[in-house]
């Protein structure tokens, strides 16, 4: 009887608690890592059952439109059948981007040149469509406003000749499919566009899009945290002034989601230039899934990359290093836990156990004495995990989530002033 008066109590606290007004309760969160899906050590199914450890509910991968198509109408999908056929095999939904044009397409040209005519992107994205009914999230090419990505940098190119191509061909043949535009970088870059005006272009050229999709990087890794330290002023769009990305979209497309599709800390090791320390990445990895949870119309933030590159020219924001060892910031994918407010002696923390179905139990632990020691009873999540406390706690208090049906234990989160 104390057992069943234990759990009911705790399902009460669960349900009573009511996500914050505008909050994406719905969220999910992901990661991006085409490389080391396809190549990486080991075998694709044991690379899927990582992500499954990892609790990633969306994998982001590229279908790359010049591989698939090399001759025009003589397409080859065994690479993309492979990787998108194991993550729907092993419950993960992918989140596929159609990128990279082929030299017939697009007059003999590298890969980030538009196509010559949006018909010949359309039959592709149509087939694409065709051969998987499951995939139901797309987002049309990646970061049209900078040069490295697409040429001529033009919003009114990308609209005409890629999304609203993909948008209709995609539609036609899946009715359930959300489709993303934009999937712009955070700065202008070399001969870029700024989001903040690429998106106003893409507005004038009568885009259409079910989604708009941002990759929200630091532009200032050091100076930046996924909640503050960002340039309101300025045109760029980073995690830390994702408020001017909501207000943007709103009133380009009112009431259309947010999908950030790639985001992201290098660390240092290796990365001396532009890395910070691994605690502190980790520590961005829960602000961030905070962040994307609280803001308003947003429903999915991808973390990029899972493992180092091997080569320092590459990206250092894996949750692994580049010998497959774990950097403190998987633990905090896995269950992230964030101080949301305080007030005097209480403070307000959110987190999220991961991976499971349902409500999860967990117990919040406080250091004391070189101890954890339970704060309350143990309690559940949400349905989806979530969990939210307010406690007395001083700054400096060191308080962690323990779930003991998965054995795991999240980071340690100092209570900040």
């Amino acid at each position: 009887m104390v057992r069943l008066l234990a759990a009911v109590a705790a399902l009460v606290g669960a349900l009573a608690w009511v996500a914050p007004a505008g909050a994406s309760s719905n969220v999910v969160y992901g990661v991006q890592d085409d490389a080391w899906l396809r190549y990486g050590p080991g075998t694709l199914a044991g690379r899927v059952d990582t992500l499954q450890g990892l609790g990633v509910d969306v994998v982001r991968y590229t279908v790359e439109w010049r591989e698939i198509e090399p001759r025009r109408g003589a397409y080859d999908w065994r690479s993309a059948d492979a990787v998108l056929g194991a993550l729907h095999r092993g419950g993960i939904a992918p989140v596929v981007t159609l990128w990279g044009s082929p030299g017939w397409a697009n007059g003999g040209r590298t890969a980030n040149w538009a196509p010559t005519s949006g018909s010949t992107f359309a039959a592709f994205s149509r087939a694409a469509a065709r051969r998987y009914p499951y995939i139901t999230r797309w987002l049309v090419w990646n970061e049209p406003n900078k040069r490295t990505f697409l040429r001529p940098t033009s919003a009114s190119v990308y609209v005409q000749r890629l999304l609203n191509p993909a948008y209709a061909a995609i539609h036609a043949v899946n009715h359930r499919a959300k489709v993303a535009g934009g999937v712009t970088g955070p700065i202008a870059g070399y001969g870029g566009i700024s989001p903040v005006d690429f998106i106003k272009a893409m507005a004038r050229s009568h885009a259409r899009l079910d989604v708009y999709a941002h990759n929200p990087y630091p532009s200032r890794p050091q100076a930046e945290t996924p909640l503050s330290g960002g340039c309101a002023r300025c045109s760029t769009i980073t995690m830390a002034t994702l408020d001017k990305l909501l207000r943007r979209v709103g009133k380009e497309w009112p009431g259309k989601r947010i999908w950030l599709t790639e985001f992201g800390y290098q660390t240092n090791p290796p990365d001396e230039l532009l890395g910070v320390s691994r605690a502190r990445q980790a520590l961005y990895v829960s602000e961030a899934a905070e962040r994307a949870y609280l803001a308003a119309r947003v429903d999915m933030l991808i973390q990029y990359i899972v493992r180092d590159d091997g080569e320092m020219a590459g990206w250092q924001s894996g949750l692994y290093d580049e010998l497959g060892r774990t950097k403190p910031s998987a633990t905090a994918f896995r269950m992230p836990l964030a101080q949301l407010s305080r007030t005097g002696s209480r403070v307000v923390v959110w987190g999220q156990v991961r991976p499971g179905k349902g409500a999860q139990r967990y117990t919040l632990q406080r250091r004391v004495g070189g101890r954890w020691v339970p704060v309350g009873p143990s309690r559940l999540t949400t349905a989806r995990g979530y969990l939210r406390r307010a406690i007395a706690a001083t700054p400096g208090t060191r308080l962690r989530v323990w779930a003991p049906d998965l054995h795991l234990a999240s980071l340690e989160l100092v209570v900040r002033r």
